[in-house]
């Protein structure tokens, strides 16, 4: 008798796709309400135990106390944090690529997906400038993809023995920045920033007044909490002339790479030697999923490259007979293993869904949607602007808006915050600027328009 698991059951599969082809509907997406939503006690009691449960009253409980637990990071009243906005067609094709059941480890497992991966990495690496040589992979985030390129920065980095390595980042990298610099066992060189800007000044000087081996810079092209590009250019001459290894985390505004109108902020990325950008972030793919490039992809697999001999079938090219060889993308006949290229080995083909999208939409959607963001932070801080309760903090470079309300706490925040996400009109969670509490404004999803904004704004009055 087969196992119940393993045997196709119609009733669950329209169960689910039913579901989904709802939510997939819902226009515009509402926010639910997150930890708000309710008293998880004995919700959950009993469920998992030796017994089946019929799973429609499974379902039905993710559907209606489990899912409005949730706060939906696709709506666009989602103002906070770093929004997504993944295209149907995205969203789709994850769900082809989790019922296909791919392992997308090496090119012997998952050739036809990694083929794929590596084409869109290549939309990528040709918005960054980067040669036709660079190539990498996807990971599941920007933590992921830093600490990978900083190993690999600090393994071909030539260390005097006994000597502890270090990191040059500006106050304003990412926090998953300073926990790779820790578990990398490096010291961090925080360089002076003035107007939170890491220039290429500010790093000469800092490394001029520095003890010990600096091996890597990281420069970011689109801050978290306020959307600054980094002095990328400067940075890179400096670090050239210097020959320490240059990194770019533009997990967030990457993206941006899209718009005519903000590629000029991001000269000198093309100097990478590695770059992060997350399409789950500003390029609409479902979570999770960020692109990991490398000027020079071969020292990055010989520093990841996991040997074992079980392992050792990925590094034989297949060749059936007949066929020529199998090929991978930079050429040659080696295979191209995504798992030699991060610190990872199991992986799912996460770059697929934006592979999908990439082919169905065109990169002009693309750009026409990261452009709607741009548009409506820039009409978003006109609004501030004109507010007379309100001041702007600074004037937007990308899709981030920062704002405060003249005599509030962080407490008059956090009761504003928890108002506007209980009245389902957004969710706008407050931050730090220079010491004080601000309100922050993350725009990324194309759809978010002016009058949403305009709510929050008069919600301060």
């Amino acid at each position: 008798m087969r196992n119940p698991m393993f045997v196709f059951d119609e009733r669950t599969t329209d169960l689910v796709l039913d579901y989904c082809r709802e939510r997939l509907a819902l226009d515009p997406v509402p926010l639910d309400y997150g930890g708000y939503a309710t008293d998880f006690t004995g919700l959950l009691d009993g469920l998992i135990g030796q017994a089946a449960n019929d799973p429609q009253d499974v379902l039905n409980l993710f559907t209606h106390s489990l899912a409005t637990a949730v706060v939906s990071i696709d709506s666009p009243r989602f103002l906070s944090f770093i929004p997504a906005a993944p295209t149907k067609a995205a969203l789709l094709f994850d769900m082809v690529v989790s019922c296909s059941s791919l392992n997308g480890t090496s090119w012997l497992l998952a050739a036809g997906v990694v083929a794929a991966e590596n084409q869109a990495l290549g939309v990528l690496r040709t918005l960054a400038g980067l040669p036709e040589e660079a190539g990498g992979t996807f990971v599941s985030g920007g933590s992921a993809a830093n600490l990978s390129a900083l190993l690999v920065a600090r393994d071909t980095a030539d260390v005097p023995p006994g000597t502890r390595p270090a990191v040059a980042v500006s106050a304003e990298a990412h926090s998953s920045v300073a926990k790779a610099i820790h578990i990398l066992g490096c010291d961090a060189l925080t360089v002076p920033t003035p107007d939170h800007r890491l220039t290429g000044d500010g790093l000469e000087a800092a490394l001029e007044a520095a003890h010990g081996t600096v091996v890597a810079v990281v420069a970011t092209g689109g801050t978290t909490n306020a959307g600054i590009v980094d002095d990328l250019a400067g940075v890179a001459a400096v670090a050239r002339r210097r020959g320490i290894w240059f990194h770019v985390d533009a997990a967030y505004g990457g993206g941006a790479l899209f718009s005519s109108s903000a590629r000029s902020r991001f000269s000198g990325i093309e100097e990478a030697d590695s770059v992060v950008i997350d399409p789950h972030k500003w390029l609409f793919a479902p979570y999770d999923c960020a692109a990991l490039l490398y000027r020079h992809p071969a020292l990055a697999k010989a520093v990841h490259t996991q040997d074992a001999a079980y392992l050792s079938a990925f590094r034989v090219a297949p060749r059936p007979p007949g066929r020529p060889p199998a090929g991978s993308a930079g050429g040659g006949e080696a295979p191209w293993n995504p798992t030699d290229y991060a610190y990872h080995l199991s992986r799912r083909s996460r770059g697929m869904p934006l592979w999908f999208s990439l082919a169905v939409h065109g990169t002009d959607a693309y750009r026409d949607a990261v452009d709607a963001a741009l548009d409506t932070a820039r009409a978003a801080a006109a609004l501030v602007r004109a507010a007379p309760h309100l001041e702007l903090v600074r004037e937007p470079e990308l899709s981030v808006v920062l704002f405060r309300r003249p005599g509030w706490q962080r407490e008059d925040y956090d009761e504003w915050s928890a108002r506007l996400l209980g009245d389902q009109v957004a969710l706008v969670v407050p931050t730090v600027w220079e010491g004080e509490p601000v309100a922050r404004l993350a725009l990324l999803h194309p759809e978010t328009t002016l009058d949403v904004i305009a709510e929050v704004l008069d919600s301060m009055a």
